[in-house]
């Protein structure tokens, strides 16, 4: 809510914050320390719940203080349906097209380990996690996506918005190709931070060299799937995520049936991911928000060459 009134400043206060709290909070209640007993794995749970807790208190007082835009008022309250279709129209598919993405990591983690083994898995989670990483970065272009595109596309802006949603997915997908390919060229510099296992260090370089060059698509998809929300068009990337899962999840299972190779396992991913930002630009390209939109030619200006000698 605050995001889209234009005021990013607040929302990256209390989340970074919240990392400095989180950070530490998690291994202190985990593994436990002077008076703090030690949890186990259910102290990570607590710590999460912690932050998330806070930064809602926070965020919400911000807003009832009076200190934003939007002051939300408890005056007079009504339920109406109209906003229930207009919120769920747009986040329904939203919340669908997450879990979907979800999905996909789960399943593929599962043939991943049916081809190698545990020590593929910690591989593949691991190489995995560097796509995870992606997300808040194309969120950190997506979130002014929905609110700009939104609101141009409000205001009638039709040309402005594609516009400013073509240059957000630029940046985002030359981002995301740039951390893609230097997983792909060093790869042991981000694996062997978590671990030093032969066995695990081969299967995530198989990962990132497959799928790290195209991370790009990823993140053109991604930004996209952001403009798309502020246009309220989402079937389209709802669409092209489905695809991604069938992609990723058959081909795997094929790879795994039919060659028992990590790397081919590795490769129907790739091809989801190619899919998956493909479908999504042509999507907007060819007119899934406003149809054929035609786009007006800058006049041409005639050179002065003076008068005739």
């Amino acid at each position: 809510m605050i995001r889209g009134t234009g005021n990013m400043n607040f929302p990256a206060i209390v989340s970074t914050v919240g990392a400095f709290v989180l950070i530490p909070l998690s291994p202190l209640l985990i593994f436990g320390w002077g008076p703090v007993p030690a949890l186990g794995i259910i102290g990570g749970a607590v710590a999460a719940l912690a932050y998330y807790l806070g930064g809602t208190i926070w965020l919400a007082a911000h807003l009832l203080a009076g200190k934003s835009v939007v002051r939300p008022s408890f005056a007079n309250i009504r339920f109406r349906r109209p906003l229930f279709a207009d919120i769920l129209r747009v986040g329904l598919i939203a919340a669908v097209t997450t879990v979907t993405t979800n999905l996909t990591i789960a399943i593929c983690t599962g043939v991943v380990g049916s081809a190698g083994g545990p020590a593929a898995i910690a591989g593949y989670g691991t190489g995995a996690r560097l796509e995870y990483l992606l997300v808040p970065i194309v969120f950190g272009l997506g979130a002014p996506l929905v609110a700009m595109v939104g609101t141009n596309v409000g205001a009638g802006r039709r040309e402005r918005a594609l516009r400013t949603a073509w240059v957000g997915a630029a940046i985002a997908a030359g981002l995301a190709e740039f951390v893609g390919l230097a997983a792909a060229i060093f790869p042991h510099a981000w694996l062997s931070l978590f671990d030093t296992d032969p066995a695990m260090l081969d299967a995530g370089t198989k990962y990132l060299r497959a799928v790290g060059p195209v991370y790009g698509f990823f993140g053109l998809g991604l930004s996209l799937y952001f403009a798309s929300q502020g246009a309220g068009k989402l079937l389209w990337p709802m669409g092209a995520n489905f695809v991604r899962f069938a992609v990723a999840v058959a081909g795997g299972w094929l790879a795994v049936q039919l060659t028992a190779d990590l790397t081919n396992v590795f490769l129907a991913q790739d091809a989801a991911l190619v899919v998956y930002g493909v479908l999504i630009a042509v999507s907007v390209g060819s007119g899934a928000w406003f149809g054929p939109l035609h786009w007006p030619r800058a006049p041409r200006v005639a050179l002065n060459k003076g008068p005739a000698s």
